[in-house]
């Protein structure tokens, strides 16, 4: 695969961005494209490990080393092909997923791994500005109907699979665009929504039917969804916000990440003007929470012009490399700083919030913190123990509270009256069907809060148990490989 010692010729390369005082005057993506040679050569840096690791780190298990070895051959509609041979979009993993796949690189373990994000993202990039990318419809309609509840990733790759299949497909989006979190989730400068409206077109063109500003269980009752449809697919997501319960956390300027982060986007696609309570102009923020949502809410304050951004983190400060409890190909979980990161803010590990304070208006005006440490038991889970002595008050106007998900809404499963599982997800099986046969879940509804990469997988997959139960046979691929490298 690749060029016969590329590995050893060529250097791994980083995609080139905009410089962080200018990209934050605006909301566009700030990549900067790598030339087709450049991207070539990282094609050739792949090696014939024999066993490609990268395989069993992705969980769509995308063919890297067949479409790495195109791009070094300049055979891009061909890389373009396979990659959408597993991945029904690519133009969105290749900008937001974290990558799992280069952890698990055979290269990784002595260099640094081959950049097939990188390489992901500039195939279907290509493929769209080539024209490549054109409708494909189904030969003949089998009659079936399917309902699919929520517009996300999972929902949107199960449509696909399922009308490629010949089935009738119909997505059902509460909100007024079509997209989930990939539209009002992610800020517009990691992905601009064109990318999705793109997509969306193709999916369209396909026969696929939208129906947005429509909630089932209120605007559409279950009873008439079961008699319209076959077949129902619930990707409804893994909507409910974790809460903060520690006193002070109704004062004004305690925010949910889920509703700054939303409004903010509707804002940047002149939906709406923004709302004084979401703005971080000019305020000191602090973001409680380190992962990829807390860095999406310091990006966006950054570019509302705030006075100070400061992300608290609970666990302590990662090693800057693989320590001994993850190594390759497992998920390391060392340091990583990302983008928004880089454009300005103070972290802080190892930390708590106490209490929220709060002035005579109602106002959140700072918060109270204390230090901690995590105690390994052997056999438990660790222990949080909170250092005496390390108590701190903080200056803090906007709070965003960017804590993840705790489950899927209770509502909507339980009028259809299917189960959930011990975490509160949807009960979906191996074959993605809850108690009642035709209806399935997928995505964050069924396995909780994860990556776009494994919503994908999960509709894919579910489109399969979807098509088998209708017609008894499925000729719609199937992931064989688990996946069980991957544990983000």
């Amino acid at each position: 695969m690749g060029k016969l010692r590329g590995f050893l010729e060529y250097d791994r390369i980083k995609e080139e961005v905009i410089a962080p005082e200018k990209r934050i005057e605006n909301y566009k993506e700030f990549t900067i494209a790598p030339k087709n040679e450049e991207l070539q050569e990282q094609g050739g840096r792949c090696m014939d490990c024999g066993v490609p690791f990268c395989h069993s780190g992705c969980p769509l298990g995308n063919l890297i080393p067949d479409f790495n070895d195109s791009v070094y051959k300049n055979q891009w509609e061909k890389a373009l092909h396979i990659l959408h041979a597993t991945n029904n979009f690519p133009e969105f993993t290749g900008r937001l997923c974290p990558a799992p796949c280069e952890e698990a690189c055979v290269l990784g373990i002595t260099s640094p791994p081959v950049s097939i994000e990188l390489i992901e993202k500039y195939i279907v990039e290509r493929g769209f500005a080539e024209g490549w990318i054109k409708p494909q419809l189904p030969t003949k309609r089998t009659g079936k109907t399917i309902a699919i509840v929520g517009s996300g990733p999972a929902g949107l790759a199960a449509a696909q699979q399922l009308n490629r299949a010949g089935h009738t497909v119909t997505v059902f989006e509460r909100d007024n665009k079509l997209g989930g979190l990939l539209r009002y989730g992610i800020p517009d400068f990691k992905m601009e929504k064109n990318v999705i409206d793109r997509r969306l077109e193709i999916l369209e063109a396909e026969g696929i039917l939208f129906e947005c500003n429509v909630e089932i269980g209120k605007d559409l009752s279950v009873q008439q969804l079961e008699a319209d449809f076959d077949v129902v697919l619930l990707a409804s997501g893994a909507t409910i916000k974790r809460e903060l319960p520690i006193p002070g956390s109704n004062l004004k300027g305690v925010v949910q990440a889920m509703d700054f982060l939303p409004h903010n986007n509707k804002a940047v696609d002149g939906q709406h003007k923004r709302d004084p309570k979401y703005l971080a102009t000019g305020r000191d923020v602090i973001v409680i929470g380190g992962g990829d949502t807390g860095s999406d809410c310091i990006g966006t304050s950054n570019r509302h012009g705030a006075k100070s951004v400061t992300n608290f983190e609970i666990m302590p400060k990662p090693a800057d490399g693989r320590t001994e409890e993850n190594p390759w190909p497992y998920w390391p979980f060392q340091l990583k700083t990302s983008s928004s990161h880089e454009e300005g803010s103070h972290r802080e590990w190892s930390i708590l919030t106490k209490e929220f304070i709060g002035d005579s208006n109602g106002n959140v005006s700072g918060l109270k913190t204390v230090a901690v440490r995590w105690k390994k038991i052997p056999g438990q889970r660790p222990q949080l123990i909170e250092k005496e002595g390390s108590e701190k008050e903080w200056p803090c106007d906007l709070a965003l509270l960017a804590l993840g998900f705790t489950g899927p809404e209770k509502s909507l499963p339980e009028q259809l009256g299917v189960t959930f599982d011990e975490r509160g997800n949807v009960k979906g099986l191996d074959k993605y069907q809850t108690n009642k046969p035709h209806i399935f879940a997928a995505g964050d509804a069924r396995r909780g809060q994860s990556l776009i990469v494994w919503a994908i997988s999960e509709g894919r997959e579910a489109a399969h148990q979807i098509d088998t139960y209708l017609m008894g046979t499925s000729t719609l691929p199937k992931k064989e490989a688990s996946g069980d490298l991957v544990s983000v």
